[in-house]
């Protein structure tokens, strides 16, 4: 039996008030990304900011430290 690789992203709903989401329009325009983008780029930073993400760990915007 053939067994389905797990992805590395997950899908899930985030309802949102209408003030939030176009605050989060103009804030994801602002940075020319898409709402996806913003959001999975504030809760990564967050995370960091915490210390529950390994710093080590680049996200797609951020540019290459090699």
């Amino acid at each position: 039996m053939a067994t389905k690789k797990e992805s590395t992203t997950k899908t899930f709903v985030l309802r949102v008030d209408a003030a939030t989401m176009d605050a989060l329009e103009k804030w994801a325009a602002d940075e020319f990304r898409s709402i996806n983008g913003q959001l999975q780029w504030i809760i990564t930073e967050a995370l960091r900011k915490n210390g529950r993400l390994k710093k080590s760990r680049q996200t797609p915007t951020e540019p290459s430290k090699e």
